[in-house]
């Protein structure tokens, strides 16, 4: 079981994690329209919704379940919302 649990991992981590984060992340959009406040809250929590659903479609299509599902969303997300990591 461990294995299984391992090798979903690794096949998550080495998966290109590019279905939503392809377009500018949600805070260089927040940034560039100058939102502030509720605005900025407002667009933020849309951003992250849209990026959420997306990335579940994703792991859909590339059947991932349990672990390596949630890591897959959760790495989706972030980059959709932050933006790519400066190293990755």
């Amino acid at each position: 079981m461990r294995l299984v649990v391992l090798c979903s991992f690794a096949i998550a981590a080495l998966m290109p994690v590019a279905s939503f984060a392809e377009g500018p992340s949600c805070n260089a959009v927040v940034a560039e329209k100058k939102l502030a406040g509720a605005a900025k809250n407002s667009s933020l929590t849309k951003c992250k919704k849209d990026a959420s659903a997306a990335c579940e479609a994703t792991a859909a299509e590339r059947k991932l379940y349990g672990a390596s599902k949630n890591s897959f969303v959760k790495k989706c997300v972030r980059i959709a919302v932050e933006g790519p990591d400066p190293a990755s």
